[in-house]
């Protein structure tokens, strides 16, 4: 869990998170929605798949990344539980 939370301290790969999170997207899709150099792109996706918060595939010459789900669903499990009990609790009509 620890690399996941050096992955995402980073706010441009939570960007690409969010990005991903509406689907697949190549690396040029990717990088349309950034200023950086195809190098530090290339080094976020790394780190991001080193934490496996996304997955690679080839499709022809080009690579498609998408976002792990079940790492996030247990990322967000993980940050629920830090919460205190009584901030779990919570709900709008138990405020």
């Amino acid at each position: 869990m620890n690399e996941v939370f050096k992955a995402i301290a980073d706010p441009s790969r939570r960007k690409i998170l969010k990005l991903l999170n509406d689907g697949e997207l190549n690396a040029g899709e990717i990088g349309q929605s950034f200023d950086l150099s195809p190098p530090t792109l290339s080094h976020h996706l790394s780190t991001l798949k080193g934490a496996d918060l996304i997955r690679q595939r080839r499709e022809g010459t080009q690579l498609i990344y998408s976002l792990n789900t079940t790492v996030m669903q247990d990322f967000a499990a993980a940050v629920l539980d830090l919460m205190p009990t009584e901030s779990k609790n919570l709900t709008p009509e138990n405020p």
